[in-house]
């Protein structure tokens, strides 16, 4: 595991950018969403736009595109990468770049992985070309269909070596808590199926896993606040995904951050244990004709202010694994990726890599 006296530095991953074969009909060019990346346009003046990555338009399916990635995150402080996970119509999608490339390129190295199960339901979201919200498919799984899908990722990824662990248990983060619980019936029925997926993991020579909300809920569920959920449910922590799942994706970067990390220490109290989150930024225009309004001022030096934040966080609760989570290592279609681009180098990494190394 990565040395206690520094900090795990996690960055989500989002694996579109290979050939998806699922994904054909929308991204044409064989490449995955690059497709939708090279016909980003400016919508109003000063918009920054097209995003050109400065290591041009790479394969992440290639396991050297990938060690590259995993050197540069390295290099800066970015130690372990969440890689979203897709479970679509009982079977997995996406996983092209985990199995065939991020894998491949952990080996020997002393950087690590997690997955974050995305099991939000795909819509049409994904074509550029409409704004319409039209279902895809479906991300629910019955109780049955859970237990497939927990046995593929017990087998193959919770006993990776490369596999991040808190208290010698691997990590397994879940996005939709509300859709988990709408596929398998009720929150009893959620719980015991988590219950199941523990002592599978036992069961397979494990120490246990580290269960992971991500806290983008605010409605109550079965009368229980997402708090209370978590804790009925048995999660181990909850973090977040996006700074925008707790306030409009538009504005000034900094009020926008602030309206999230300035709750940091009231999660803490109501969560098991909570891990701060920083997003690069917000700009959603890649995907939607007729979107706007994006986040601006999310420079790499306000960003750096919010990862202090993040430290000072974690050096307050020295009882806990000194993570934070970063929006995104590649989320070029939503404007909050730490990859190096055109405008700003490789300022984003080297915000972490001045704040936490």
């Amino acid at each position: 595991m990565p040395d206690r006296r520094s900090y795990d530095v996690a960055a989500y991953i989002w694996p579109s950018y290979h050939n998806e074969p699922r994904m054909v009909d929308v991204w044409k060019e064989g490449d995955g969403e690059w497709y939708t990346v090279r016909r980003g346009t400016p919508r109003f003046p000063g918009h920054d736009m097209p995003k050109l990555p400065l290591l041009g338009y790479q394969d992440e399916a290639d396991p050297a595109v990938m060690r590259e990635q995993v050197a540069i995150g390295a290099a800066h402080g970015v130690n372990t990468f969440i890689v979203d996970w897709y479970w679509y119509e009982q079977q997995p999608c996406f996983e092209r770049q985990l199995n065939d490339a991020l894998l491949p390129a952990l080996s020997g190295s002393d950087s690590w992985f997690y997955l974050m199960w995305a099991n939000h339901n795909a819509t049409s979201l994904w074509n550029m070309h409409t704004d319409a919200d039209e279902p895809r498919w479906t991300a629910r799984v019955d109780r049955k269909a859970f237990e497939a899908m927990a046995e593929r990722l017990i087998e193959r990824y919770l006993g990776h070596p490369r596999c991040y662990r808190i208290d010698s248990r691997p990590v397994l983060s879940i996005y939709d808590l509300p859709n988990l619980i709408a596929g398998l019936g009720s929150c009893e029925a959620t719980a015991s199926a988590l219950a199941w997926l523990r002592a599978r993991v036992a069961a397979h020579g494990l120490p246990g896993v580290h269960l992971q909300a991500i806290n983008t809920v605010w409605v109550s569920i079965e009368g229980l606040s997402f708090a209370e959920l978590i804790r009925r449910l048995g999660f181990d922590s909850a973090t977040d995904y996006q700074f925008v799942h707790h306030g409009p994706g538009k504005g000034d970067y900094v009020g926008w951050a602030q309206r999230s990390w300035s709750q940091w220490d009231a999660w803490a109290k109501a969560y098991p244990c909570w891990y701060p989150h920083v997003s690069v930024g917000w700009d959603n225009t890649h995907r939607m004709p007729s979107e706007k309004e994006i986040i601006t001022g999310n420079t790499p030096e306000a960003f750096k202010a919010c990862l202090f934040r993040a430290k000072r966080f974690l050096d307050a609760h020295p009882n806990q694994a000194p993570l934070v989570t970063i929006n995104s290592w590649n989320e070029w279609t939503e404007g909050s990726y730490l990859l190096p681009d055109m405008r700003w180098g490789y300022g984003y990494l080297e915000a972490i890599r001045a704040v936490f190394r």
